[in-house]
């Protein structure tokens, strides 16, 4: 699979590059100066770098050194065995030998869906590791817990994390008919014309790779079994939380109740998006990152 065209780049100076962090092996796509701050973009499910495809070149255009990574489990990264491969704990931890790796002590994390769950972890768990932290459509975990317990709207809403827990099931239901479920819900839940055939065509490639899916699901698979908590609850680095309003599988309330959890949190909700927000407002959440951010130190590309 060819990870980097001109077609999803739109002419972005980007390169493709293996990282060591963690015992895996992770495939980032960077772009920017080399010597601007790191800004690191998480996705989510059932997504891969290419989900932030379209604020990879404003940021780094704007001076920032970009680095998007598949996370364990998508695309090209490596794809560990066993559900306990997968704990939030070795996700947090692989994105904090990531910027180790790449010989920085902080960098401005932004993260969506998974991503966001993993970026409020290491605000959790290595705080000191982040200089600014962008969430995008997840509450704080101890937020999201309490909703599940509570709320028969939210446990209506997060159906499919049960699914997911059966073995096999899920997979091969994912696979068929050129994975035409994920495609489906990708485009039920989205504006119309969120996702472009490109979109698509670049994600059934990722989802196409040896062990994809299973390392996607597992993920699902390992919240609901370890159940872990973090170290912390309250967040101290500067954070600001981007919402779709029409997001159909997380409540909006959650995204205000999340606020009670940071120290120094603004909340930015556009009532027209869904939780496809860097999709259907890309240069909204460009605009809300560079906000959030520390100018950076040169503007060169």
């Amino acid at each position: 699979m060819d990870s980097l065209d001109a077609t999803c780049l739109n002419g972005i100076d980007a390169e493709s590059e293996f990282i060591e962090t963690n015992g895996v092996s992770l495939h980032t796509v960077q772009a920017g100066p080399e010597d601007g701050p790191l800004v690191v973009l998480l996705h989510g499910f059932p997504e891969c770098w290419y989900g932030w495809h379209r604020q990879l070149g404003p940021l780094a255009k704007a001076g920032y050194r970009v680095v998007i990574p598949d996370q364990r489990g998508y695309n090209l990264s490596d794809k560990p065995t066993g559900v306990g491969s997968y704990h939030i704990r070795e996700l947090a931890a692989d994105i904090a030998g990531l910027v180790d790796t790449l010989g920085y002590d902080q960098a401005a994390v932004a993260g969506h869906d998974w991503g966001a769950a993993v970026a409020w972890w290491l605000a959790l768990e290595y705080p000191e590791r982040l200089s600014k932290l962008c969430i995008v459509n997840v509450p704080h975990p101890t937020v999201f817990e309490r909703t599940l317990r509570s709320s028969w709207s939210q446990r209506k809403n997060s159906w499919y994390i049960a699914w997911f827990q059966l073995p096999v099931l899920p997979e091969l239901t994912a696979s068929a008919g050129n994975y035409w479920l994920l495609a489906t819900s990708l485009d039920s839940s989205s504006r119309p014309d969120a996702f472009t055939k490109t979109d698509m065509d670049r994600y059934r490639l990722a989802w196409s790779q040896p062990g994809a899916l299973e390392g996607m699901i597992n993920w699902y698979r390992a919240i609901v079994r370890a159940r872990p908590r973090p170290v912390r609850q309250q967040v101290e680095t500067p954070t600001r939380i981007l919402w779709g309003g029409r997001d159909e599988f997380l409540d909006l309330e959650m995204a205000h109740k999340s606020l009670e959890y940071c120290t120094d949190g603004e909340l930015r909700v556009i009532d027209e998006a869904t939780h496809w927000i860097l999709h259907e407002e890309p240069a909204v959440a460009v605009e809300t990152l560079l906000e959030l951010f520390e100018p950076p130190q040169t503007t060169s590309t």
